[in-house]
């Protein structure tokens, strides 16, 4: 069995000697300490541990799911303290939100949650300060042996250097004598490296996961073997909501193979000695089930007939979500108004790996391990303790990667399923998912209905601004809202509101959130607009939108990109569209054709340019935003989930289609725009922009607007004849 370690403090700081450094958490965020302080200090985040040989070994809180976190932590760490890239060993951090979490940005709790991109932007500046400590210690103790001021010694790569004698001490030296003071010496600010001496932040480097994906030797959740293991897989409710009443549970047990079935909160889980046979098992049960809270729901009709009734009820629930000036008054005084509504379906994620975990309980049934490609360690770990009347501290979570994520890995529900599963049958048992069963029973992208209203003064500038967004938004937060405030244009009267509703229908944060609907309806608004008033779109929005200089900057720059006003072939067209996403933000350019027999749109060459900040991994921020434009043209023309009399409609690729290689744009070329900045998240920015700038450019190719996504080849025909 191979088996990511997951370690103690104390396993930590006693392994193979040498130097070992603690990051506590303290007021002013992570802080290096000492093994001795650290057992009075506050709890305990990260370590940092330097043997004999050299070796750097740094934990990282970072869930890796492709998307490069893994490396870019330990990475920033490792900067600061000077550490040799090609000696550092990277190990996950244990899943404890109180040790090794973030300051969560909208509250005082710690998370260990990798979502909305946020993970190098939230771990930067403690990261930073933290190897900076490491490095402080480090040339203390070569002082001090040597005899000399620390100020007069420098440092490169895991080497402490006098230059007034040439003597050199490699890390792995020191830590042979060194001691740790306890408490370490402060490091302010000023001290941190400038940019330009960035040996790594900022330099290709090659990802620490690479190696073992090509190898196989990464270990995923589906690879854990463990002695005396069975397999499950499970049936759930086809109506979310639904709870099992009865079922043929003795026909079943009879199956080759079959150990026998367990009921589930919201399903049948089957139990066999090989994966084939419990899928087998799967395939024969027959199971009544209780009326769920989406019974009889038809997406179809809340979306072109529920959704616009709610907007028209002046009783409706509503949520204002931001409001400044006055918009009654501009819309009263205006010279011209403009309204137009934007609809878009539910989405699946569409995760390559199907979900699945491993749980093991411990001889006395009071401790359970997991084994899971988790973005989020802490909530797994809260949600199996729950499951099973645990405390948090009786799970044991080890992290494994993920064959993808985009939030639908967040929230520890089939990791709870196994460990249900485990206990019953008093065994390890690897729990697997299908396909068919994540999608009839997923947690989705909420479907939405948006109403825009926009008003002109006399000089035909934006002075008013209304947008309203009704969907399902159930107990799951921000799903709804996220990407609505445009706030890089500075309309000085807005009213924005949503309206929520509730179907029963599970329904979760998925890439990019609600800025995938939003921006694609605010973007088509504002070019619907720049149309009207027959200027250019880039120019509507230079003179007319009240444009944040950061804006007008991408967008300058992916016009250069792009040679926005050259001539294109035959057949073809350019839409534009911008996108603000975890600070970051992001104006893309599209080339599109149609082909009006078919409806089928193809998006040729795409340019995008981004300010993110000081990128610390260009390669790796690269590759995630090219992942993100490619996803979002996956949504953009093809995915949708449709629920008819609450059951999901589509059970697999073969009718929830995604992008396929063939269809994929030709070109894709991504800048970043240089600005003195902390960085900001990257992994979504590449998503929200497509839609509104696909079709833009499909008006410019036919004269008429989508304003459905996505844009299914029956949709365009549709619209092409309407």
């Amino acid at each position: 069995m191979k088996r990511d370690l997951n370690l103690s403090r104390r396993t930590f700081l006693k392994a193979s000697g040498g130097l070992a450094f603690a990051v506590a958490v303290g007021s002013e965020g992570l802080e290096v300490v000492s093994e001795a302080h650290a057992k009075t200090a506050q709890p305990i985040n990260a370590w940092v541990r330097i043997a004999p040989d050299g070796t750097v070994t740094i934990l990282s809180a970072g869930a890796e799911m492709g998307q490069g976190s893994m490396t870019s932590l330990p990475l920033i760490l490792a900067e600061e303290m000077d550490a040799d890239w090609s000696k550092v060993k990277i190990e996950w951090a244990p899943a404890d939100a109180q040790l090794y979490g973030y300051t969560n940005p909208f509250g005082k709790n710690r998370l260990m949650w990798i979502v909305g991109s946020r993970a190098v932007m939230l771990y930067f500046d403690q990261l930073r300060l933290a190897g900076a400590q490491v490095r402080k210690v480090l040339l203390a103790n070569a002082a001090e042996k040597w005899g000399v001021s620390p100020a007069s010694l420098r440092t490169e790569p895991g080497v402490v250097i006098d230059p007034a004698s040439g003597r050199r001490l490699t890390y792995g030296e020191i830590a042979s004598f060194a001691k740790v003071p306890s408490p370490l010496p402060a490091v302010e600010k000023t001290e941190l490296k400038d940019k330009s001496q960035f040996r790594l932040i900022g330099k290709p480097v090659a990802r620490h996961d690479t190696p073992l994906k090509v190898s196989g030797k990464a270990q995923y959740a589906i690879d854990v073997q463990l002695p005396g293991m069975v397999y499950a897989t499970a049936r759930h409710s086809p109506v979310h909501g639904g709870e099992p009443e009865s079922w043929n549970e003795v026909k079943v047990k009879s199956l080759h193979g079959v150990l026998g079935t367990v009921r589930l909160p919201d399903g049948v889980a089957v139990i066999a000695d090989s994966l084939p046979h419990a899928l087998a098992a799967r395939r024969a049960l027959d199971i009544k089930w209780s009326k769920g809270a989406a019974e009889g729901y038809s997406s179809e009709t809340a979306l072109s007939e529920t959704y616009a009734k709610v907007h028209a009820d002046p009783a409706a629930k509503t949520q204002t979500l931001d409001s400044k000036g006055d918009a009654k008054a501009a819309f009263a005084s205006a010279a011209k108004t403009y309204k137009a509504e934007f609809r878009s379906d539910y989405g699946y994620h569409a995760q390559m790996e199907p979900l699945n975990a491993v749980a093991r309980f411990n001889a006395a049934g009071d401790g359970v391990e997991i084994w899971e490609g988790t973005q989020a360690p802490d909530i797994s770990r809260n949600a199996v303790a729950k499951a099973l009347g645990f405390k948090p501290e009786q799970v044991t979570i080890n992290q494994c990667y993920m064959g993808g994520g985009f939030g639908r890995r967040t929230i520890g529900d089939y990791s709870s399923e196994a460990a249900r599963i485990a206990r019953e049958v008093r065994r390890p048992v690897k729990l697997v998912w299908t396909r068919e069963e994540d999608m009839a029973h997923g947690r989705f992208r909420p479907q939405s209905y948006q109403c825009l209203e926009a008003a002109l003064d006399r000089d035909g500038k934006v002075a008013g601004w209304q947008h309203c967004v009704i969907g399902d938004q159930s107990n799951a937060g921000v799903l709804l809202w996220t990407g609505i405030k445009p706030y890089y244009y500075q309309i000085p009267n807005q009213h924005i509101e949503m309206r929520p509703t509730s179907h029963g229908v599970h329904v979760i944060h998925w890439r990019a959130v609600g800025h995938v609907f939003n921006v694609f309806a605010i973007e088509s608004f504002v070019d619907q607009m720049a149309a009207d008033a027959g200027m250019d779109p880039v120019e509507f929005r230079f003179q007319r939108m009240s444009i944040l200089p950061r804006a007008r900057a991408v967008f300058e720059k992916v016009v250069q990109m792009s040679d926005w006003k050259a001539p294109r072939p035959e057949g073809r067209a350019l839409g534009i569209s911008i996108s603000e996403r975890s600070g970051s933000l992001g104006a893309g350019v599209a080339e599109v054709s149609l082909d009006r027999a078919s409806g089928k749109i193809k998006v040729h060459k795409v340019w995008f340019a981004v300010d993110g900040g000081l990128v610390v991994q260009p390669e790796m921020a690269r590759a995630n935003i090219e992942s993100g434009i490619l996803y979002g043209l996956s949504s953009v023309l093809h995915e949708r989930v449709t629920i008819k009399g609450g059951v999901v409609e589509q059970s697999n690729f073969h009718d929830y289609l995604v992008l396929r290689m063939s269809d994929t744009p030709e070109v894709i070329e991504t800048a970043f725009v240089e600005r003195d900045a902390p960085p900001s998240g990257l992994g979504e920015i590449g998503n929200p922009w497509v839609g509104a700038a696909v079709a833009n450019a499909f008006y410019r190719l036919t004269g008429k607007r989508l304003r459905h996504m996505p844009f299914t080849p029956a949709r365009v025909q549709e619209v092409l004849k309407a």
